[in-house]
């Protein structure tokens, strides 16, 4: 899969980091120490965690070159890195007070694995603090699968793109066992959106990579005006143009046992 575009990413960022912004604002904690935003991108999420923490010090990390790099250009007074959360953390400290993790964990496979892990770095009274999108019923989404397996396209993808994210039900049972007064909830955000294009342009910087990564250069504007399509089928258009783009994220919060 080609690298992740940071300038695509914040082509919507008051809509992408408005998640961010309410999960900071529901962690009671005051004055922590130490903060690492987990998948912090462009580094828009770990701003929100720097206004709300003034005193802390703050590390966001990320498995790609091109947001880390933009990262540091937005923000170069706090501190970025590589790090492929999905993989090895033994680098990273085991005594922070808040991990955080703004529409990341999505992409990384066994959340069963990764929550522990992550619950492994925080301090004795640390708090995990997580949202996650979770539009798997949306029609933006079911656009994609029916394209995906049409007869024009299916060649092109003969496995189906793996979703890693788990339901409320399955996350409660994993807190059970490895943390203590842990919390999920749902929020559905309804973004608006100028046209149908923006909501294809939404999608071209997260949910399509893993499509438009496999298809052929000649092939991707083909791909897109399909969507396009099912998009301009499926989203009405309010009375003055706007679009409402349905957006349903979920919260995960939880403390180490």
């Amino acid at each position: 899969m080609t690298d992740w575009s940071a300038d695509q990413y914040l082509k919507f960022k008051n809509e992408r980091t408005q998640p961010a912004i309410d999960l900071v604002n529901r962690i009671g904690m005051e004055n922590p120490k130490k903060i690492i935003d987990i998948g912090c991108g462009p580094g828009n999420s770990t701003e929100v965690l720097a206004r709300r923490f003034k005193e802390a010090y703050i590390a966001g990390v990320d498995n790609s070159e091109n947001m880390v790099s933009k990262a540091k250009e937005n923000y170069p007074h706090l501190d970025f890195s590589l790090c492929d959360v999905g993989g090895d953390l033994s680098g990273l400290d085991k005594d922070f007070d808040i991990v955080f993790s703004n529409a990341c964990i999505q992409w990384v496979p066994d959340h069963r694995l990764l929550l522990k892990n992550l619950l492994g770095l925080l301090g004795n009274s640390g708090v995990l603090a997580i949202q996650i999108p979770f539009n798997f019923n949306e029609p933006i989404q079911q656009i994609i699968d029916e394209i995906r397996v049409s007869e024009e396209w299916t060649g092109y993808f003969p496995r189906k793109r793996p979703y890693h994210t788990l339901n409320p039900s399955e996350y409660y049972d994993i807190f059970s066992e490895i943390a203590t007064d842990f919390k999920v909830w749902e929020v559905t955000y309804y973004h608006v959106l100028k046209s149908h294009e923006d909501i294809l342009e939404w999608y071209r910087g997260t949910g399509m990579r893993p499509y438009l990564s496999a298809l052929p250069e000649e092939k991707q504007p083909l791909f897109e005006q399909d969507v396009l399509n099912g998009i301009i089928r499926c989203y009405p258009q309010q009375k003055n143009g706007d679009v409402l783009f349905r957006f349903p994220r979920l919260f995960l919060m939880a403390h180490p046992l």
